[in-house]
């Protein structure tokens, strides 16, 4: 008896780290980074296989470090549900940590990834400007930014699978100020992003400037 148990504890063993590894996989065509901020971290899973060019350009600002050190700066929450509503965050207004934007706006309706609970998706001033560095994530559902005849919608490129309750969080931050679109949803005490990184694949920097830093190591 004895014995069998010594033997069926190697197996259990075995069993659990392979299903940890499984876990640990990647879904086919899916690119995880993980977001670290002040206020807690959250993983994403970018889909690369139907928004190609938006991952890779996202990717390249991860990949870069040009995300390290920016901020979530907007949370804007639903009048009548204020638990849902969208964070915004990214390089903001920095020249210095800018790349050029992607070759083409991938929209919803050509990449059939909607704006659901937990979606990440480019935030743009207009349709040539699809990958400015900046992004916001939805809690809840967000139709409005899908693409529809006669606009061109928002480009979403992949969702959380880990974290939502950080984004939440964020979601919950005081906010005022701004103006227009974003009067009232500017985050009183920005949330820092410390670090995004991805955890699959291998990095492929730019190789491009990185101009902010110069004014850190002095």
């Amino acid at each position: 008896m004895l014995r069998r148990l010594s033997l069926l504890v190697p197996l259990l063993t075995l069993a659990a780290s392979g299903s940890a590894v499984a876990q640990s996989r990647p879904e086919a065509g899916k690119v995880r980074v993980r977001i670290t901020t002040s206020d807690g971290a959250f993983v994403l899973a970018l889909d690369a296989r139907h928004a190609p060019k938006t991952t890779a350009r996202f990717l390249q600002y991860v990949d870069d470090g040009r995300l390290d050190g920016t901020r979530f700066y907007r949370a804007a929450r639903s009048r009548l549900r204020p638990r849902i509503g969208f964070i915004q965050g990214g390089i903001g207004t920095d020249a210095r940590r800018i790349l050029p934007p992607p070759d083409a706006h991938e929209p919803t309706n050509r990449t059939g990834i909607r704006h659901l609970d937990g979606t990440i998706s480019m935030a743009r001033r207009t349709v040539n400007d699809p990958a400015g560095g900046n992004f916001f994530v939805t809690v809840g559902p967000a139709p409005q930014f899908d693409a529809r005849p006669g606009y061109s919608g928002y480009p979403a490129f992949g969702r959380v699978v880990e974290g939502m309750a950080t984004v939440r969080r964020i979601l919950a931050e005081p906010s005022g100020g701004g103006s227009e679109a974003m009067k009232g949803q500017m985050i009183l005490h920005p949330v820092r992003i410390l670090r995004a990184q991805r955890i699959d694949g291998t990095p492929r920097p730019t190789g491009a400037p990185k101009t902010w830093q110069l004014l850190q190591r002095r």
